[in-house]
């Protein structure tokens, strides 16, 4: 009796335990009977179910991200651009996810991936260069999100987000742009060398002129200054001789004495009845 009692309550806990189930809060999910879906966007919390008829898959409803492969696409112009994305998307309808895509994410991404190329595809295409670099990058996100979602809502996938992290040039179309630039920049900084060599060149010569008029003026205003000197000079003396010629003879004569005997050891060896020595022999 007790064995059967036993087993009555191992049976009901086997099924109570097997009846129940728990969706998370970040999930949501499906229930399957005999393979069949029968309930389909479960609410996170408890919930009952038939042992061995049905059975519940879950699936991750938070914002998935999937950071796409850089790719190359040809802008309108036929120039390519390397582009780097990444898209933000969940599970939004649990029976279309699980019926197109098994539930896989893996495969979720995939087709993701797929349909994002395709959209940046189609925008850069119509597109320059310009105006994806100018600022048109916001608005081909968009496009692309709002496109992207016509097809994902097949899958049971809301597209949140998709964004362009990266628009490059190719790197061996870069490393060309760059010489370009470069020798394009050692060219302008040539010019400009040249330009200031001949500018200094100029200001040189001119600084050269200035200064021989300046000295050629300072010099002539020299000389005019120092003639003028001497005629006042000469005229001094003159008026000096006329006044008392005697003194001045005498006077010019004591200058000459002067500039003659400066030293103790200068000698002078001349007839004492010269000109030169009348005021001593007076």
């Amino acid at each position: 009796m007790k064995a059967i009692y036993g087993l009555g309550i191992a049976a009901v806990l086997f099924i109570g335990t097997n009846s129940l189930f728990l969706v998370q809060e970040a999930e949501t999910g499906v229930v399957f009977r005999l393979g069949e879906i029968v309930k389909t966007d479960l609410q996170p919390g408890l919930h009952v179910k038939m042992p061995f008829v049905n059975n519940v898959r879950t699936f991750d409803q938070r914002v998935q991200t999937m950071d796409a492969t850089p790719e190359r696409y040809l802008t309108g112009e036929l120039k390519n651009l390397e582009v780097d994305s990444y898209i933000k998307w969940r599970v939004d309808n649990a029976e279309r996810f699980y019926t197109s895509m098994g539930g896989d994410f893996n495969l979720a991404n995939q087709r993701l991936s797929q349909i994002i190329k395709d959209g940046l595809r189609s925008q850069f295409g119509s597109r320059t260069v310009e105006d994806i670099i100018s600022g048109e990058r916001v608005v081909i996100a968009d496009n692309i999100t709002r496109l992207a979602n016509r097809e994902a809502t097949q899958f049971g996938i809301e597209i949140v987000d998709v964004r362009l992290k990266r628009i490059d040039l190719p790197r061996d179309i870069s490393e060309s742009v760059f010489r370009r630039m470069e020798a394009e920049r050692q060219r302008v900084a040539a010019d400009l060398r040249s330009l200031g060599g001949e500018s200094a060149e100029r200001i040189r010569a001119d600084a050269d002129r200035q200064r021989t008029v300046l000295l050629a003026d300072a010099f002539r205003e020299a000389e005019q200054t120092r003639g003028e000197g001497d005629a006042i000079a000469a005229r001094v003396y003159a008026e000096a001789y006329g006044i008392d010629p005697e003194f001045y003879s005498f006077y010019q004569s004591l200058n000459a004495y002067q500039e003659s005997f400066s030293s103790k050891n200068d000698m002078l060896v001349l007839d004492p009845n010269l000109d030169f020595f009348k005021h001593f022999t007076r």
